[in-house]
């Protein structure tokens, strides 16, 4: 690694409360004179731009010196507020890359930032173990009317109160246009300025400290987003032309400077922005060809670099793959904390839904049995054939405690990439969504909701987008075409209704719709939520920390199953579940007759105990048992 980058990688607290991380690419201000660096190792000049209002025209230029390895450097009087670019060649003028904030659009000039100006008031922050993580995803424009960084703030009590302990961001690096998931950020280090810019997520998670509630930022390193992105113009070396990915030419990962280029960008949000943790998106789709997994350098440089408090990473990852959420002998955690796992999503929504299309072909019939593998030993699928990807898929998972994996029935994916963007709530039972809920947050895996499923929100969340012209046109059609074959598409007149995510209303019909609080089915549902995620922090947490792998067992019947961890030497919680419209009829002498003095975790129905107790478990119930054995014969006998 060039030793360059060895001085800018530890990062400096100023002044008290006040937090900065000096990164090698783009600006880093100072009240004696601000360096700005840029790596353009092909191009022939790089000037400076400066202009005093975002509106105007540059006017002073200041030309960079090239220095080793493609690196372009000038140091210069600039002020906090003032706006900046670079220009190449005398020609064309470009906001920064690395900008900590933009002026206006992705298409004009970036705002020159003092991190050194928010004074932290959870400077202290010492943060929460991982496995205290209960996850709430939001996305930043839609989680309130205002849609912005503040006042997401007024909200926090309520996720705080409700047992959520952290708050995962959608991708807030900004984009093309005003609205958008954020998947398709090209200025990867400035905070979008339609939900507030730098100073606006700094007052978000300060507050959210305040409350003791964690901040996970989605973070996107496979690709940039289509509108905006002008590294090709300038810095061609930033990407391989001849390897190909689904947005176009793969990150240029061997490197050095790009590298670095996001693995700083990873530091920056923890250090500059106190964030807890990060979710890397699709890491799968990440083409490094290097010896070592980008994935695998940025988390042991995050976990070398930010030693002051707890912190953490996920991930999502296609291939059901464990060496990046491998444990330490001693249960520690060196990489990644938690890999969010599609299989039990996938499961779950099968046996609430029945569907059968696309990738859910692969948990048919038995998603019940698939659950409880979920559940015991991590991934469903572990080196089996899959029908959808016409491949074996996944290695095995069960050395590894179940905390490694993040669990959910329901994400900005799995709701949004669904043709009229619908929920679980609205597609299954009542009765099949209370179970699942209750399977999910008193499972010992890591839990995830998604905004409003606290209270069982019903509302569509869709798919948007704000671009122009034939990017708008082909985004739309691409979705129509993505579609096609699905069962929803078949009837013409169910094709002229399909929400466009370039259309305004698309995005306004996928607002969180508060209101919903007052009514009583909404009322309930946030009842039972905070009642299960308080018997988790109650009785699960102590558990889950320190948890060992190889700690699950699972027997199954039909529509039923009871999965066994022993999450503490000689403590052993059970999770029955039916999931079926008939009762469980127990076979007779499977049960430990000491059940009955168990210790009754969580039942979702009265006398839930005393019927498992004689035999025969009700319809569409959930039971969780904590004891100092296994009260079901066969399983963890030698």
């Amino acid at each position: 690694m060039d030793t360059a980058y060895g001085d800018t990688a530890a990062g400096h607290a100023p002044a008290e409360n006040t937090f900065s991380f000096e990164t090698h690419w783009g600006a880093t201000y100072r009240p004696e004179g601000t360096r700005f660096r840029i790596w353009a190792p092909s191009a022939g000049a790089v000037e400076l731009a400066l202009a005093s209002d975002e509106a105007a025209k540059p006017d002073s230029f200041h030309p960079l010196q090239k220095g080793e390895d493609g690196w372009w450097e000038v140091e210069t009087q600039a002020e906090p507020d003032q706006f900046y670019g670079f220009r190449f060649e005398g020609d064309k003028t470009y906001p920064d890359p690395a900008a900590r904030a933009q002026g206006g659009d992705v298409h004009w000039l970036s705002r020159l930032v003092d991190p050194a100006a928010y004074r932290w008031r959870t400077g202290g922050w010492k943060g929460r173990p991982w496995h205290e993580c209960v996850f709430y995803e939001l996305h930043v424009g839609t989680f309130t009317p205002e849609g912005t960084f503040e006042s997401a703030i007024a909200k926090l009590d309520h996720l705080r109160d409700s047992g959520i302990t952290a708050i995962e961001i959608m991708p807030v690096a900004q984009f093309g246009g005003q609205r958008g998931w954020g998947y398709d950020g090209v200025l990867l280090y400035a905070p979008h300025q339609a939900y507030g810019g730098p100073e606006g997520l700094k007052k978000l998670v300060d507050a959210a400290h305040e409350r003791g509630l964690m901040v996970f930022l989605d973070v996107v390193y496979n690709h940039f987003g289509p509108d905006g992105n002008y590294l090709p113009a300038y810095v061609p070396e930033f990407f391989h032309q001849e390897i190909n990915t689904p947005w176009g030419a793969a990150i240029a990962y061997d490197e050095t400077p790009v590298r670095e280029f996001m693995i700083q960008n990873a530091l920056y949000w923890m250090q500059e922005y106190r964030i807890d943790g990060l979710r890397l998106d699709a890491i799968d789709s990440i083409k490094d060809t290097t010896d070592t997994p980008l994935v695998k350098e940025l988390a042991a440089r995050v976990r070398e670099v930010v030693t002051d408090r707890h912190v953490h990473i996920t991930t999502e990852d296609d291939r059901n793959i464990v060496w990046h959420i491998d444990r330490n002998e001693d249960g520690s955690i060196p990489l990644v904390s938690g890999e969010w796992n599609d299989d039990f999503h996938h499961c779950a929504h099968v046996i609430g839904t029945n569907d059968r299309e696309s990738y859910y072909r692969d948990y048919d019939p038995h998603s019940t049995e698939q659950m409880a593998t979920a559940l015991a030993t991590g991934f469903v699928f572990q080196g089996q054939y899959s029908d959808h990807r016409e491949r074996d898929v996944g290695t095995a998972s069960a050395s590894l405690p179940p905390t490694a994996f993040v669990n959910f029935i329901q994400n900005h994916d799995q709701i949004g990439n669904r043709a009229f963007g619908d929920r679980l709530r609205s597609l299954a039972s009542a009765r099949s969504y209370d179970c699942l809920q209750a399977i999910l947050l008193l499972s010992p895996q890591i839990p995830l909701m998604f905004q409003g499923d606290e209270f069982g929100d019903c509302n569509s969340f869709c798919f948007f987008t704000d671009f122009d012209g034939e990017l708008a046109n082909a985004v739309s059609k691409g979705r129509r075409r993505e579609f096609k074959s699905f069962a929803a598409f078949e009837d013409e007149d169910a094709q002229k209704i399909f929400p466009d995510p370039n259309d305004d209303m698309t995005f306004e019909i996928s607002r969180l719709d508060w209101s919903q609080l007052l009514q009583p089915i909404h009322k309930r549902r946030l009842q039972v939520t905070t009642k299960l995620l308080h018997i988790r922090q109650e009785v699960l947490f102590p558990l889950l920390d320190g948890v060992k792998g190889d700690c699950g067992m699972a027997l199954v019947e039909e529509r039923a199953f009871c999965v066994v961890w022993e999450l503490q030497p000689g403590r052993f919680y059970h999770l029955f579940a039916n999931l079926s419209d008939d009762p469980w009829e127990i076979e007779n002498g499977l049960l430990d007759p000491a059940i009955g003095s168990a210790e009754a975790v969580y039942a979702n129905h009265k006398d839930v105990v005393e019927h498992v107790g004689n035999g025969a478990m009700p319809s569409w119930t959930v039971l969780a048992l904590l004891s100092d054995r296994v009260l079901v014969q066969g399983l963890g006998d030698e």
